[in-house]
């Protein structure tokens, strides 16, 4: 499925060409496409979100997964038809995709006309000079310091009371299955006075929740610019005064206390126990943590490269468990790597039934190429096997979120209303500190963004049927 992201148009005097952006894949991508839309206004686009009514179609990618860029790649099948009628539209492809395929999908593909990677949106206005001086505009360049960080994002589909904003880019971190490094390059840190002051202007334009964002927060680590790679060459003064992930998320609590901070995705190696003291310090921190196992099996996490064990994790989610007894945990998990026995896919149950996660986000494996598993490893798990295993990791999870939002029966909540119930426009949607969806009636005083305590009465799957107290 595609994502279409709309923004309220804003009419330019210097102009009145018109953008449609289509978002696929994480939330890094969908902060990307409003960083996007904020360098294109500058330009005297309007941002539509009906892509009949544009004159530039972008599509922002995803590269995780095959599935992924087989949906792109019919979407851009489509406009490509509709440019034969229109031939004025253009077509770009940007984010992930854009930047593993790079010149391929331009010039031998003809799907496009327009390829910018992660790191080349400021390049958009000159590539679309290029266009239309009849050069090609391609820009896959990977940077070791480009954070957007001086673009004030336009927050499209916003429900104008969560946002997210970005803290780092890239990742360092070389899993054997991922393409994160090769398509949005090495790890760099955010200034962070630069996010400070960029959840300042949210909170005056009334937003209550913000989600601090990052292939890897956990990594973040800010010492006055350039990549992490080099911080171990800094002289020692420099290493003191450096910010490292809890530092900037006790003092975002701090300084916005009277907004609820989030934070995605963290990785296992990485977490340290500071930040988990951090949230138990903070009340306005979520008591949610989307931590990643990909496998319960020592030597499968060997395979993919991931820097700890099964009974390291296990470890740092009882440290967890103690330190913020309320905690909600999700996780990822790959079905079918290479190399997969039964035996290491009943590790992997076994570990979920250790742990009882709230829900999670699970795949069958999907080989992708330029990847360390693609070159290394013979993706010898058959489909079919690779799904029944799928499935079974699904109904385990299934059983274990009934049984957590079961749990929750009975008890009061303080839910931050986000909008309507989908289902019932006499009923509020929002979530608790645990990111669990709530569903309450309406009492005629309460609007978005508002603080409500919801006793939960019953629970229909992953939402939480309640009344307000």
């Amino acid at each position: 499925m595609f994502e279409a992201v709309p923004v309220k148009a804003r009419k330019h005097s210097h102009g009145l060409k018109t953008v449609y952006i289509e978002t696929y894949g994480c939330q890094m991508n969908a902060n990307d496409s409003e960083i996007i839309a904020s360098i294109l206004e500058g330009q005297g686009y309007r941002i539509v979100n009906d892509f009949k009514q544009a004159d530039l179609i972008l599509l922002n990618t995803c590269a995780v997964r095959d599935k992924a860029e087989q949906t792109v790649r019919n979407r851009l099948k489509h406009f490509r038809g509709i440019k034969r009628v229109n031939p004025h539209l253009k077509v770009g492809l940007v984010g992930c995709m854009a930047e593993r395929l790079k010149e391929r999908i331009l010039e031998e593909e003809k799907l496009v006309d327009l390829v910018a990677g992660p790191d080349a949106y400021r390049q958009l206005p000159a590539m679309l000079k290029d266009l239309e001086d009849g050069r090609k505009a391609v820009n896959v360049l990977l940077s070791l310091e480009e954070t957007y960080d001086d673009i004030s994002p336009v927050h499209i589909n916003s429900n104008g009371v969560s946002a997210f904003v970005s803290i780092t880019r890239g990742c360092d971190n070389m899993c054997t299955f991922c393409v994160v490094p090769f398509t949005r390059g090495r790890e760099r840190s955010r200034n962070p006075e630069t996010i400070f002051k960029e959840i300042e202007a949210l909170r005056d334009q009334g937003y209550k929740e913000i989600t601090l964002l990052g292939q890897n927060v956990d990594s973040y680590l800010w010492y006055g610019g350039g990549p992490k790679k080099d911080f171990d060459k800094q002289p020692e003064e420099v290493k003191a005064r450096a910010v490292r992930f809890s530092d900037l998320l006790d003092e975002v609590a701090s300084r916005f206390s009277d907004m609820r901070i989030r934070f995605t995705t963290s990785n296992p190696q990485d977490m340290t126990r500071d930040v988990i003291q951090v949230i138990a310090k903070h009340p306005n921190i979520g008591r949610y943590i989307h931590l990643p196992f990909q496998s319960g099996s020592n030597r499968i996490l060997k395979r993919m490269n991931r820097q700890y064990t099964r009974e390291e994790y296990l470890d740092l989610i009882a440290y967890i468990k103690q330190t913020v007894p309320d905690i909600a945990l999700s996780h990822d998990v790959i079905a079918g790597f290479p190399g997969e026995t039964e035996e290491d896919h009943q590790q992997t149950l076994s570990l979920m039934d250790a742990v009882k996660f709230d829900f999670g986000f699970m795949f069958a494996y999907s080989e992708r190429p330029g990847t360390l598993a693609a070159r290394k490893y013979e993706d010898d798990i058959p489909r079919g096997v690779k799904i029944r295993r799928l499935n079974e990791i699904i109904a385990k999870q299934n059983a274990h979120s009934k049984e957590r939002m079961q749990s929750y029966t009975g008890k009061t909540f303080e839910v931050l209303i986000e909008g309507h119930s989908k289902k019932s426009e006499a009923h509020w949607m929002g979530r608790t500190l645990q990111n669990a969806v709530v569903v309450f009636p309406k009492k005629g005083k309460e609007s978005p963004g508002d603080f409500v305590r919801v006793k939960i009465e019953s629970t229909t799957g992953a939402t939480l049927l309640g009344k307000p107290l």
